[in-house]
């Protein structure tokens, strides 16, 4: 008989594990999403690292216009004054057919959608009662329809909605007490830049990443600033007090629109008490933007779902919550010290640092040990 499969949530954790169970004859499913699905914004860059490639390209990711991403080489280390300290090659990370890789997030939601088939998706389908009926789960929505299902996922991001409606007391997200801004120039705008590579500017209580998105010549611009405020009502102010007052050098990669959002993180590793529930993606594991693992995990995690699904293997909710903690564990870690390490403040611990870095992103034995664990 069938498995029959409800996913909450059409980002890139609902999407890749949709277009991977339709590979199982034996599984059926639809993806339910709140928004109205038909318009995709362009939205701004993703990376994504080795490790979820081979999983994208099992699902025909090199089908994707390659004028639509780019393979970066190098991530280029400087000050935030723009003195380079070192560089580090990503290309040791990469095999013959898996490359670390850039694009828009929207250009892969879009490839992912365009994949399933119109059935698979429903939108404007909002969560209002979920329970328990002769082993499996009813969902009931708010349009008065419903649907039962052998198991449910949650990727509905890390405010989840659906969490909240089943959980009694789930760990809520808490505010990293930092802001991201986001934006998108034209290379030639800024040629103080590398276009062609990953470059991390290091300031105080802040740092700023840029990279190639396409073969357009557009970069992908983020900043994150460590603050107390509750919201950001002026960008460019903001940008003055905490960025430019640092460096005014930086100052042609804010000129065109901006995108702010509070960072918010889950620490709290949690799964549901019931066997047939599963939650993945950030409504799993947010976590601090400074290891860039934030659309891999997601991808990966759903990868780990079918493939218990496709072993057939029963009671797997504990083999797939040991092993998504047992990885995200580490890279959480990491993610942490690499926050503090970027946003030093004091000019005697930052020469210790950039020392540091100099010698690390050439010590193999480290890179295998912090990156590669990750990567591979």
């Amino acid at each position: 008989m069938k498995k029959k499969i409800a996913i909450i949530g059409s980002g890139i954790a609902g999407l890749t594990l949709g277009n991977l169970l339709k590979k199982n004859s034996q599984i059926s499913f639809k993806i339910y999403e709140r928004e109205d699905g038909l318009v995709i914004k362009e939205g701004y860059g993703i990376q994504l690292s080795v490790n979820c490639i081979s999983i994208l390209r099992d699902l025909d990711f090199d089908l994707i216009d390659k004028k639509k991403m780019y393979h970066p080489q190098k991530l280029n280390f400087f000050s935030i004054a723009n003195n380079k300290i070192c560089d580090l090659d990503l290309t040791k990370f990469n095999t013959k057919n898996n490359k670390y890789t850039t694009l828009r997030r929207s250009v892969l939601v879009e490839f992912l959608r365009e994949k399933l088939f119109k059935e698979n998706l429903k939108f404007n389908k909002e969560i209002k009662k979920i329970s328990e009926m002769k082993d499996k789960i009813l969902i009931n929505f708010t349009d008065n329809t419903n649907d039962l299902v052998d198991y449910l996922f949650v990727c509905d991001g890390i405010f989840s909605n659906t969490k909240k409606i089943i959980e009694k007391k789930p760990p809520l997200p808490e505010f990293s007490k930092a802001f991201a801004i986001r934006s998108i120039v034209k290379s030639s705008d800024v040629n103080e830049v590398d276009s062609h590579n990953i470059s991390l500017f290091m300031g105080s209580k802040s740092h700023v990443v840029t990279y190639p998105i396409n073969q357009k010549g557009e970069l992908n611009v983020v900043c994150i600033i460590r603050s107390n405020q509750k919201n950001i009502d002026d960008p460019k102010d903001f940008l003055e007090k905490h960025i430019f007052n640092q460096s005014k050098k930086l100052k042609n990669l804010f000129i065109n629109q901006l995108e702010v959002w509070p960072i918010y993180v889950n620490d709290k590793f949690f799964k549901s008490p019931n066997k047939k529930i599963f939650y993945l993606g950030d409504s799993l594991h947010a976590m601090l933007p400074s290891m860039a693992q934030g659309a891999a995990q997601s991808i990966e995690g759903a990868y780990e779902l079918y493939s218990l699904l496709n072993k057939n293997i029963k009671n797997f909710e504990d083999i797939y919550y040991e092993t998504r903690f047992k990885k995200i564990k580490p890279i959480k870690k990491r993610s942490k010290i690499n926050y503090f390490a970027f946003h030093l403040s004091s000019n005697f611990f930052k020469k210790i640092r950039n020392f540091m870095l100099r010698k690390l992103v050439k010590n193999e034995k480290f890179l295998k040990s912090y990156l590669g664990k990750v990567y591979n």
